[in-house]
Protein backbone atom coordinates (compact mmCIF):
# COMPACT_ATOMS: atom_id res chain seq x y z
CA UNK A 1 0.00 0.00 0.00
CA UNK A 2 2.21 2.75 -1.24
CA UNK A 3 -0.01 5.65 -2.15
CA UNK A 4 -0.39 7.33 1.21
CA UNK A 5 3.27 6.75 1.96
CA UNK A 6 4.23 8.61 -1.18
CA UNK A 7 1.99 11.44 -0.13
CA UNK A 8 3.63 11.40 3.27
CA UNK A 9 7.09 11.57 1.76
CA UNK A 10 6.02 14.45 -0.44
CA UNK A 11 4.69 16.23 2.63
CA UNK A 12 7.94 15.64 4.47
CA UNK A 13 9.88 16.81 1.43
CA UNK A 14 7.98 20.06 1.32
CA UNK A 15 9.24 20.84 4.80
CA UNK A 16 5.85 22.09 5.94
CA UNK A 17 6.97 22.17 9.51
CA UNK A 18 9.81 24.53 8.72
CA UNK A 19 7.41 27.45 8.59
CA UNK A 20 5.79 26.58 11.91
CA UNK A 21 7.31 28.22 14.96
CA UNK A 22 8.25 25.61 17.59
CA UNK A 23 6.08 25.60 20.69
CA UNK A 24 8.70 24.12 22.94
CA UNK A 25 12.45 24.24 23.26
CA UNK A 26 14.71 21.60 21.79
CA UNK A 27 17.97 20.52 23.32
CA UNK A 28 20.99 21.76 21.42
CA UNK A 29 21.81 18.20 20.38
CA UNK A 30 18.50 17.71 18.60
CA UNK A 31 19.71 18.59 15.13
CA UNK A 32 21.17 15.17 14.39
CA UNK A 33 20.95 11.67 15.75
CA UNK A 34 24.02 10.50 17.58
CA UNK A 35 23.68 7.01 16.16
CA UNK A 36 23.06 6.37 12.46
CA UNK A 37 20.25 3.98 11.60
CA UNK A 38 22.36 1.65 9.50
CA UNK A 39 23.78 -1.54 10.97
CA UNK A 40 22.31 -2.55 14.33
CA UNK A 41 19.54 0.04 14.18
CA UNK A 42 18.30 -1.17 10.81
CA UNK A 43 16.82 1.26 8.31
CA UNK A 44 16.85 1.37 4.54
CA UNK A 45 20.60 1.76 4.10
CA UNK A 46 23.71 2.67 6.10
CA UNK A 47 23.18 6.11 7.64
CA UNK A 48 19.67 6.19 6.16
CA UNK A 49 16.71 7.22 8.28
CA UNK A 50 15.03 4.89 10.73
CA UNK A 51 11.76 4.05 9.01
CA UNK A 52 8.88 4.20 11.51
CA UNK A 53 6.47 5.77 9.03
CA UNK A 54 4.94 3.07 6.80
CA UNK A 55 3.84 0.25 9.12
CA UNK A 56 6.36 -2.15 7.63
CA UNK A 57 7.56 -5.22 9.49
CA UNK A 58 10.89 -3.95 10.82
CA UNK A 59 12.25 -7.49 11.21
CA UNK A 60 11.75 -8.53 7.59
CA UNK A 61 10.54 -11.86 6.21
CA UNK A 62 11.01 -15.14 8.05
CA UNK A 63 14.00 -17.36 7.24
CA UNK A 64 11.68 -19.67 5.35
CA UNK A 65 10.41 -16.83 3.15
CA UNK A 66 13.94 -15.52 2.55
CA UNK A 67 15.00 -19.02 1.42
CA UNK A 68 12.05 -19.12 -0.99
CA UNK A 69 12.97 -15.68 -2.36
CA UNK A 70 16.54 -16.77 -2.95
CA UNK A 71 15.63 -20.08 -4.57
CA UNK A 72 13.15 -18.32 -6.88
CA UNK A 73 15.69 -15.85 -8.31
CA UNK A 74 16.82 -18.08 -11.22
CA UNK A 75 13.18 -18.11 -12.44
CA UNK A 76 13.15 -14.32 -12.80
CA UNK A 77 13.21 -14.69 -16.58
CA UNK A 78 9.83 -16.48 -16.66
CA UNK A 79 6.33 -15.06 -16.52
CA UNK A 80 4.40 -16.07 -13.43
CA UNK A 81 1.52 -18.01 -15.04
CA UNK A 82 2.04 -21.19 -13.00
CA UNK A 83 3.06 -19.33 -9.87
CA UNK A 84 -0.11 -17.22 -10.05
CA UNK A 85 -2.30 -20.31 -10.10
CA UNK A 86 -0.28 -22.08 -7.43
CA UNK A 87 -0.54 -19.12 -5.07
CA UNK A 88 -4.25 -18.58 -5.76
CA UNK A 89 -4.95 -22.26 -5.09
CA UNK A 90 -2.90 -22.11 -1.88
CA UNK A 91 -4.94 -19.10 -0.70
CA UNK A 92 -8.21 -20.82 -1.59
CA UNK A 93 -7.17 -23.94 0.31
CA UNK A 94 -6.00 -21.97 3.35
CA UNK A 95 -9.26 -20.04 3.61
CA UNK A 96 -11.52 -22.92 2.52
CA UNK A 97 -13.00 -21.05 -0.43
CA UNK A 98 -13.21 -21.89 -4.13
CA UNK A 99 -10.48 -20.80 -6.52
CA UNK A 100 -12.90 -18.46 -8.31
CA UNK A 101 -13.35 -16.53 -5.05
CA UNK A 102 -9.68 -15.43 -4.98
CA UNK A 103 -8.16 -12.44 -6.76
CA UNK A 104 -4.43 -11.66 -6.54
CA UNK A 105 -3.07 -8.13 -6.53
CA UNK A 106 0.16 -6.18 -6.68
CA UNK A 107 -0.25 -5.50 -2.97
CA UNK A 108 -3.77 -5.30 -1.59
CA UNK A 109 -3.73 -1.76 -3.00
CA UNK A 110 -4.35 -3.18 -6.48
CA UNK A 111 -7.32 -5.19 -5.21
CA UNK A 112 -8.66 -1.99 -3.63
CA UNK A 113 -8.26 -0.26 -6.98
CA UNK A 114 -10.10 -3.10 -8.73
CA UNK A 115 -13.00 -2.67 -6.31
CA UNK A 116 -13.10 1.06 -7.03
CA UNK A 117 -13.12 0.34 -10.75
CA UNK A 118 -15.91 -2.21 -10.47
CA UNK A 119 -18.23 -0.49 -8.01
CA UNK A 120 -17.56 3.24 -8.27
CA UNK A 121 -17.83 5.88 -10.97
CA UNK A 122 -19.81 9.05 -11.79
CA UNK A 123 -22.99 9.30 -9.74
CA UNK A 124 -21.79 6.75 -7.17
CA UNK A 125 -20.51 7.26 -3.63
CA UNK A 126 -17.59 6.00 -1.61
CA UNK A 127 -18.19 6.17 2.15
CA UNK A 128 -15.08 5.91 4.33
CA UNK A 129 -13.79 7.00 7.72
CA UNK A 130 -11.61 9.98 8.59
CA UNK A 131 -8.87 9.20 9.22
CA UNK A 132 -8.25 5.86 7.53
CA UNK A 133 -6.01 4.45 4.79
CA UNK A 134 -6.46 6.94 1.96
CA UNK A 135 -5.62 4.95 -1.19
CA UNK A 136 -9.21 4.16 -2.04
CA UNK A 137 -10.21 7.84 -1.91
CA UNK A 138 -7.70 8.56 -4.67
CA UNK A 139 -9.03 5.72 -6.82
CA UNK A 140 -12.62 6.81 -6.17
CA UNK A 141 -11.88 10.38 -7.25
CA UNK A 142 -10.20 9.13 -10.44
CA UNK A 143 -13.38 7.18 -11.22
CA UNK A 144 -15.53 10.29 -10.82
CA UNK A 145 -17.27 9.06 -7.68
CA UNK A 146 -18.14 11.27 -4.72
CA UNK A 147 -16.02 10.64 -1.62
CA UNK A 148 -17.74 10.98 1.75
CA UNK A 149 -15.56 10.95 4.86
CA UNK A 150 -17.18 10.22 8.22
CA UNK A 151 -15.20 11.03 11.41
CA UNK A 152 -14.37 8.19 13.79
CA UNK A 153 -16.30 8.01 17.05
CA UNK A 154 -14.99 9.03 20.47
CA UNK A 155 -13.18 5.69 20.95
CA UNK A 156 -11.56 6.02 17.50
CA UNK A 157 -13.64 3.24 15.94
CA UNK A 158 -16.00 3.47 12.98
CA UNK A 159 -19.18 5.50 13.45
CA UNK A 160 -21.28 2.95 11.60
CA UNK A 161 -24.62 4.70 12.16
CA UNK A 162 -23.27 7.89 10.60
CA UNK A 163 -21.74 5.92 7.73
CA UNK A 164 -25.01 4.09 7.13
CA UNK A 165 -26.87 7.39 6.97
CA UNK A 166 -24.51 8.59 4.22
CA UNK A 167 -24.41 5.41 2.15
CA UNK A 168 -26.64 5.35 -0.91
CA UNK A 169 -27.04 2.94 -3.77
CA UNK A 170 -25.08 2.29 -5.89
CA UNK A 171 -21.76 2.65 -4.13
CA UNK A 172 -18.99 1.26 -1.97
CA UNK A 173 -18.10 1.43 1.73
CA UNK A 174 -14.47 1.04 2.81
CA UNK A 175 -13.69 -0.38 6.26
CA UNK A 176 -10.11 -0.93 7.42
CA UNK A 177 -10.28 -3.19 10.49
CA UNK A 178 -8.06 -2.88 12.49
CA UNK A 179 -7.99 0.70 11.27
CA UNK A 180 -4.96 2.52 9.91
CA UNK A 181 -3.81 4.97 11.34
CA UNK A 182 -5.52 4.54 14.72
CA UNK A 183 -4.90 0.82 15.28
CA UNK A 184 -8.43 0.38 16.63
CA UNK A 185 -11.03 -2.34 16.11
CA UNK A 186 -14.69 -2.10 15.17
CA UNK A 187 -16.76 -4.94 16.60
CA UNK A 188 -17.87 -7.85 14.41
CA UNK A 189 -21.51 -7.81 15.55
CA UNK A 190 -21.78 -4.09 14.81
CA UNK A 191 -20.26 -4.63 11.37
CA UNK A 192 -22.66 -7.48 10.56
CA UNK A 193 -25.62 -5.30 11.55
CA UNK A 194 -24.22 -2.47 9.46
CA UNK A 195 -23.84 -4.67 6.37
CA UNK A 196 -27.35 -6.05 6.76
CA UNK A 197 -28.83 -2.53 6.76
CA UNK A 198 -26.97 -1.23 3.72
CA UNK A 199 -28.90 -0.60 0.50
CA UNK A 200 -28.88 -3.62 -1.80
CA UNK A 201 -26.40 -2.24 -4.34
CA UNK A 202 -23.77 -0.96 -1.90
CA UNK A 203 -20.67 -3.14 -1.67
CA UNK A 204 -18.35 -3.29 1.36
CA UNK A 205 -14.57 -3.62 1.19
CA UNK A 206 -13.16 -4.99 4.44
CA UNK A 207 -9.43 -4.26 4.51
CA UNK A 208 -7.80 -6.77 6.88
CA UNK A 209 -4.17 -5.73 6.27
CA UNK A 210 -3.43 -5.88 10.02
CA UNK A 211 -5.51 -8.97 10.84
CA UNK A 212 -2.62 -11.06 12.13
CA UNK A 213 -1.68 -8.45 14.71
CA UNK A 214 -5.19 -8.17 16.15
CA UNK A 215 -4.96 -11.26 18.34
CA UNK A 216 -8.25 -12.74 19.47
CA UNK A 217 -10.25 -10.04 21.24
CA UNK A 218 -13.87 -11.14 21.82
CA UNK A 219 -15.37 -8.40 19.65
CA UNK A 220 -13.26 -9.18 16.57
CA UNK A 221 -13.31 -11.86 13.91
CA UNK A 222 -12.13 -11.89 10.33
CA UNK A 223 -14.61 -11.79 7.47
CA UNK A 224 -12.43 -14.38 5.72
CA UNK A 225 -12.16 -16.79 8.64
CA UNK A 226 -15.86 -16.36 9.46
CA UNK A 227 -17.45 -15.26 6.20
CA UNK A 228 -20.83 -13.67 5.69
CA UNK A 229 -23.01 -15.23 3.02
CA UNK A 230 -23.26 -11.90 1.26
CA UNK A 231 -21.93 -11.25 -2.27
CA UNK A 232 -21.43 -7.56 -1.47
CA UNK A 233 -18.56 -8.20 0.98
CA UNK A 234 -15.00 -8.10 -0.38
CA UNK A 235 -12.11 -8.85 2.01
CA UNK A 236 -8.50 -7.91 1.31
CA UNK A 237 -5.27 -9.16 2.85
CA UNK A 238 -1.66 -8.23 2.24
CA UNK A 239 1.77 -9.83 2.53
CA UNK A 240 3.23 -6.44 3.48
CA UNK A 241 2.73 -6.61 7.24
CA UNK A 242 3.06 -9.80 9.30
CA UNK A 243 4.91 -11.57 6.46
CA UNK A 244 7.45 -8.75 6.07
CA UNK A 245 7.11 -8.54 2.27
CA UNK A 246 6.06 -4.90 1.71
CA UNK A 247 8.71 -4.45 -0.97
CA UNK A 248 7.50 -7.49 -2.92
CA UNK A 249 4.01 -5.99 -3.52
CA UNK A 250 1.67 -8.93 -2.99
CA UNK A 251 -1.90 -9.09 -1.74
CA UNK A 252 -5.24 -10.70 -2.43
CA UNK A 253 -8.97 -10.34 -2.19
CA UNK A 254 -11.68 -12.87 -1.39
CA UNK A 255 -15.34 -12.46 -2.30
CA UNK A 256 -18.24 -14.27 -3.94
CA UNK A 257 -17.38 -15.57 -7.41
CA UNK A 258 -19.74 -13.14 -9.14
CA UNK A 259 -18.17 -10.22 -7.25
CA UNK A 260 -14.66 -11.34 -8.21
CA UNK A 261 -15.94 -11.58 -11.77
CA UNK A 262 -16.92 -7.91 -11.72
CA UNK A 263 -13.51 -6.86 -10.37
CA UNK A 264 -11.31 -9.02 -12.61
CA UNK A 265 -11.57 -6.81 -15.73
CA UNK A 266 -9.77 -4.06 -13.77
CA UNK A 267 -6.83 -6.32 -12.89
CA UNK A 268 -3.47 -5.69 -14.51
CA UNK A 269 -2.51 -8.62 -16.74
CA UNK A 270 0.26 -10.71 -15.17
CA UNK A 271 0.20 -8.51 -12.07
CA UNK A 272 2.11 -10.91 -9.81
CA UNK A 273 5.82 -11.54 -10.21
CA UNK A 274 7.30 -15.01 -10.04
CA UNK A 275 9.56 -14.38 -7.06
CA UNK A 276 6.84 -12.72 -4.96
CA UNK A 277 4.40 -15.54 -5.71
CA UNK A 278 6.81 -18.27 -4.61
CA UNK A 279 7.65 -16.33 -1.47
CA UNK A 280 3.93 -15.86 -0.82
CA UNK A 281 3.35 -19.60 -0.84
CA UNK A 282 6.21 -20.06 1.63
CA UNK A 283 4.79 -17.30 3.86
CA UNK A 284 1.29 -18.79 3.93
CA UNK A 285 2.63 -22.18 5.00
CA UNK A 286 5.00 -20.80 7.66
CA UNK A 287 2.60 -20.81 10.59
CA UNK A 288 5.45 -20.88 13.12
CA UNK A 289 6.96 -17.77 11.54
CA UNK A 290 3.63 -15.94 11.66
CA UNK A 291 3.06 -16.90 15.28
CA UNK A 292 6.55 -15.77 16.28
CA UNK A 293 6.13 -12.46 14.45
CA UNK A 294 2.77 -11.82 16.09
CA UNK A 295 4.14 -12.53 19.57
CA UNK A 296 7.18 -10.34 18.98
CA UNK A 297 4.87 -7.53 17.87
CA UNK A 298 2.72 -7.93 20.98
CA UNK A 299 5.83 -7.60 23.14
CA UNK A 300 7.11 -4.57 21.20
CA UNK A 301 3.70 -2.93 21.43
CA UNK A 302 3.54 -3.38 25.19
CA UNK A 303 7.05 -1.99 25.55
CA UNK A 304 5.98 1.12 23.60
CA UNK A 305 2.94 1.58 25.85
CA UNK A 306 5.08 1.24 28.97
CA UNK A 307 7.62 3.77 27.77
CA UNK A 308 4.96 6.24 26.63
CA UNK A 309 3.14 6.04 29.94
CA UNK A 310 6.30 6.70 31.93
CA UNK A 311 6.29 10.02 30.05
CA UNK A 312 2.59 10.60 30.84
CA UNK A 313 1.49 9.92 27.27
CA UNK A 314 -1.27 7.42 26.51
CA UNK A 315 -1.25 5.92 23.01
CA UNK A 316 -4.56 4.84 21.48
CA UNK A 317 -4.92 1.11 22.30
CA UNK A 318 -3.62 -0.64 19.18
CA UNK A 319 -4.32 -4.00 17.55
CA UNK A 320 -1.65 -3.47 14.89
CA UNK A 321 2.11 -3.04 14.44
CA UNK A 322 1.95 0.72 15.02
CA UNK A 323 0.84 3.16 17.70
CA UNK A 324 -0.99 6.47 17.34
CA UNK A 325 -0.46 9.05 20.03
CA UNK A 326 -1.72 12.53 20.82
CA UNK A 327 1.28 14.82 21.30
CA UNK A 328 -0.79 17.95 22.11
CA UNK A 329 1.34 19.73 19.49
CA UNK A 330 0.88 20.13 15.73
CA UNK A 331 1.85 16.87 14.07
CA UNK A 332 3.99 18.69 11.49
CA UNK A 333 6.27 19.94 14.26
CA UNK A 334 6.74 16.46 15.71
CA UNK A 335 7.35 14.95 12.27
CA UNK A 336 9.92 17.59 11.41
CA UNK A 337 11.75 17.13 14.71
CA UNK A 338 12.11 13.40 14.08
CA UNK A 339 13.09 13.95 10.47
CA UNK A 340 15.92 16.27 11.55
CA UNK A 341 17.05 13.46 13.82
CA UNK A 342 17.09 10.83 11.09
CA UNK A 343 13.77 9.17 11.97
CA UNK A 344 10.61 9.16 9.86
CA UNK A 345 7.23 8.86 11.61
CA UNK A 346 3.73 8.86 10.15
CA UNK A 347 1.29 11.74 9.84
CA UNK A 348 -0.38 14.14 9.84
CA UNK A 349 -3.80 12.50 9.69
CA UNK A 350 -6.58 15.11 9.54
CA UNK A 351 -8.76 15.73 11.42
CA UNK A 352 -6.51 14.31 14.20
CA UNK A 353 -3.98 17.07 13.71
CA UNK A 354 -1.97 16.64 16.92
CA UNK A 355 -1.53 12.87 16.51
CA UNK A 356 1.45 11.03 15.05
CA UNK A 357 1.61 7.36 14.06
CA UNK A 358 4.71 5.42 15.02
CA UNK A 359 5.39 2.10 13.33
CA UNK A 360 7.03 -0.32 15.73
CA UNK A 361 10.71 -0.86 14.99
CA UNK A 362 13.36 -3.17 16.40
CA UNK A 363 14.43 -2.62 20.02
CA UNK A 364 17.53 -0.56 19.02
CA UNK A 365 15.38 1.54 16.69
CA UNK A 366 12.85 2.18 19.44
CA UNK A 367 15.63 3.09 21.89
CA UNK A 368 16.70 5.75 19.39
CA UNK A 369 13.08 6.86 18.90
CA UNK A 370 12.64 7.51 22.62
CA UNK A 371 16.02 9.23 22.87
CA UNK A 372 14.93 11.65 20.13
CA UNK A 373 11.48 12.01 21.68
CA UNK A 374 13.03 13.11 24.97
CA UNK A 375 14.93 15.88 23.19
CA UNK A 376 11.61 17.69 22.72
CA UNK A 377 11.02 18.18 26.45
CA UNK A 378 7.25 18.11 26.04
CA UNK A 379 4.99 17.35 28.95
CA UNK A 380 2.37 14.64 28.72
CA UNK A 381 -0.64 14.21 30.92
CA UNK A 382 -2.76 11.28 32.00
CA UNK A 383 -6.24 11.29 30.52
Amino acid sequence: MTLSRRNLMQTLGLGLAASVAPRWSFAASSTSASTPSGGPLGGAQPAGPILLNSNENAYGPSERVIAALQSALPAANRYAHDEYENLAEQIASLHRVRRDQVLLGCGSSEVIRMAAGAFLGPGKKLVMAAPTFEAIAHYAELSGAEVIRVPLNRVYSYDLDAMLARASSPGLVYICNPNNPTGTLTGRKELETFVSKLPANVYVLMDEAYHHYAGAPPAYSSFIDHPLDDPRVIVTRTFSKIYGMAGMRLGYGIAAAQTIGRMKPYQLQLNINTIAARAGIAALTDSDGVQAAAQRNTDDRQDFINRAQTRNFNPIPSHTNFMMMNTDHPAEEIIEHFKKNNILVGGPFPPMNTYVRISLGTPPQMDEFWRVWDLMHIEGHHH
